[in-house]
């Protein structure tokens, strides 16, 4: 055991810190208190124990084994946001937390309002939204690699692009800095009041999911702008081989946005996963276009799980 001033956990389900609410549990959750706890705790933790740095599990799911790593969870003492010049945010502060904080302080991080999850997430999958990413804003971030060793790396060197990053693997991020531009306070807020309204009437936000299951097979996000194409986006690939709302068991790509995987209620880990890649199977016969997963899947599967065929939104069919 290694002392901690914050909480480590044995044996700890992780479907409950997950926002699709599946998961089994990881071999310890450490939730550390501040930066000195973690560089202390990872300092002392043996080199062959996998690490396993976790956000809110908005863009996650964990397989229904568990994971067999030292999940580390920033809380508490990552979530403070620094607004001036530039604007300086905790990897656990909300990314719509960001965006308000700047936006009462005359400065626009707006396109982070609607991406659901934490800075640090966004900051490793170059999160973006509206044809703006981190990116495009991003001076630095503060990590911690596995030695427990602080380091700050200019924003080049995580090599973003679209729904990537080139982090390595077990380092956490700790804090992240942007530059923004100023702007109208009054204004943003508006401009944030119009992107939600949007968001909501076209996405499930009162479902269990995990935002966009797939990343646009064109490369970039919606730019929300009235010339947008539609062809090469996830959800109207998903749509044309007919899979909007296709189940298995509680697993569901939504009705109302086929790219959105939701948990209805009852769905595994399994079944979510199964029926992503169910999907990508049918996109690929479709259209020749294969999907390239958004959402991170993590963990060991069950030995021997048995899936439900797939129902489609006119029947069931058989999977192959």
């Amino acid at each position: 055991m290694i002392p901690v001033r914050g909480t480590l956990t044995p044996q700890k389900p992780l479907d409950t810190l997950t926002w699709l609410r599946v998961g089994g549990p990881a071999d310890w959750l450490f939730q550390p208190a501040d930066e000195d706890d973690l560089c202390a705790f990872l300092r002392q933790l043996a080199p062959d124990i996998a690490v396993f740095p976790m956000g809110v599990g908005s863009n996650l799911i964990v397989r229904d084994g568990g994971i067999r790593a030292v999940v580390i969870r920033l809380g508490r003492g990552f979530n403070a946001i620094e607004p001036g010049a530039t604007i300086t945010a905790g990897a656990a502060a909300l990314d719509a937390h960001v965006a308000r904080k700047a936006a009462d302080a005359g400065r626009d991080l707006t396109f982070l309002r609607t991406i659901p999850g934490s800075i640090g997430g966004a900051v490793r999958m170059n999160a973006g939204c509206y044809g703006t990413y981190i990116a495009d804003h991003l001076i630095d971030v503060t990590v911690i690699d596995r030695t427990g060793q602080r380091h700050v790396l200019p924003a080049n060197a995580l090599d973003l692009r679209y729904r990537q990053s080139s982090l390595p693997e077990g380092m956490v991020i700790t804090q992240a800095r942007f530059h923004a531009p100023q702007g109208d306070p009054d204004m943003l807020h508006a401009r944030m009041r119009d992107q939600l309204a949007r968001r909501d009437a076209t996405q499930p936000t009162k479902d269990r999911s995990a935002g966009s299951t797939f990343r646009n097979p064109a490369g970039f996000s919606s730019t929300g702008s009235a010339d947008d194409t539609h062809e090469l986006k996830a959800w109207k690939v998903i749509e044309d081989a007919g899979l909007r709302g296709a189940r298995m068991g509680g697993a569901q790509m939504s009705p109302k946005h086929p790219n959105f995987l939701i948990n209805t209620g009852t769905a595994s880990a399994a079944e979510l996963e199964g029926l992503g890649e169910e999907v990508r199977k049918r996109v690929l016969q479709a259209r020749g276009i294969s999907l390239h997963w958004e959402i991170m899947r993590v963990g060991d599967s069950l030995p021997d799980m048995k899936l439900p065929q797939v129902e489609l939104a006119s029947g069931a069919v058989k999977t192959q």
